[in-house]
């Protein structure tokens, strides 16, 4: 019987970025940019956003090539991540973790000397969160894990303010809190259509240790946190009629669906949801570039 081929270049290569999560990376970074305009109250240096959008996927992308190198175990448990390339063999364990580890020491050089310490530190001290207290703690102990977790996927709005301002005020923390309450009913939502996958890899998910409706209910209540917090945003970030007006507007959508799930939590419900929810955020950080940079002049 013959071996199978090894794979070629190409399929490693892709393995090795598939092990950075760049979808997860591209929903970070949406909001990196807008916290970097809105902080400089109009637009930064184009090699200043290219020098922390990158230091920012290095960063992301390590932490969660450090998140696939622990969870692959039970990465082979659930279908939705069964084709990952620890899983399949494409990448050996050894060799994902050097790899995850050597980006994001790159990564903090890369914005210690191309931005500043501060972003740098930011950026480390995400990826240490996010593999020590989500990864290795929370997952798989607590069904608050994707509520504390959540921090450090809040952490691009920290460097984007600091990477402009070098400091860090009010106005990042609040952005800070938007993300971090973002972050349940998006995930929540998507945990209601993967609920089994979950429980076959015995990971303690709210939707896995409790019913649909308390899920549900939970999902309104962080939603309705989240539509206060960006309306707070206005008057701390000083910000204009066109972030209000969109914060208004979609908030209440980003409600009425949470409401809907509420009175009909089923998992296509949820699902769609989910989508709106990465559609909210784009639009939301969106509208906040557009506000500083219309009333800027640009």
């Amino acid at each position: 019987m013959l071996s199978p081929a090894p794979p070629t270049l190409h399929r490693r290569v892709r393995g090795y970025i598939a092990l950075t999560k760049p979808r997860i990376i591209e929903l970070l970074l949406v909001t990196t940019v807008p916290t970097m305009v809105v902080a400089e109250r109009g637009m930064p240096s184009v090699w200043l956003m290219v020098a922390t959008v990158l230091g920012g996927t290095l960063s992301a992308g390590g932490a969660n090539a450090i998140n696939m190198y622990v969870d692959r175990d039970i990465d082979r448990l659930m279908k939705r991540t069964q084709n990952r390339p620890l899983v399949t063999g494409l990448i050996e364990p050894r060799n994902a973790l050097i790899f995850a580890i050597a980006i994001e020491a790159v990564a903090f050089v890369w914005l210690w000397a191309l931005v500043n310490l501060l972003s740098a530190v930011l950026a480390v001290a995400a990826c240490l969160f996010y593999v020590f207290v989500y990864t290795l703690w929370l997952k798989r102990t607590s069904k608050s894990n994707i509520v504390v977790g959540g921090a450090a996927g809040a952490a691009p709005v920290l460097i984007g303010w600091s990477a402009v301002t070098n400091s860090l005020s009010w106005a990042p923390v609040v952005l800070f809190a938007i993300i971090f309450y973002w972050t349940p009913p998006h995930f929540w939502a998507l945990a209601i259509r993967y609920r089994d996958d979950y429980a076959a890899a015995d990971v303690p998910m709210l939707p896995v240790v409790a019913s649909l409706h308390t899920v549900a209910v939970r999902i309104l209540a962080y939603t309705v946190l989240l539509w206060g917090l960006t309306l707070l945003f206005a008057p701390i970030g000083d910000m204009g009629a066109i972030y209000v007006v969109s914060a208004v507007v979609l908030g209440g959508a980003f409600t009425a669906m949470a409401v809907g799930l509420l009175r009909t939590p089923t998992p296509a419900k949820a699902m769609k949801l989910f989508g709106f929810s990465i559609t909210y955020l784009t639009l939301l950080f969106a509208a906040m570039a557009a506000d500083q940079l219309v009333r800027s002049g640009l």
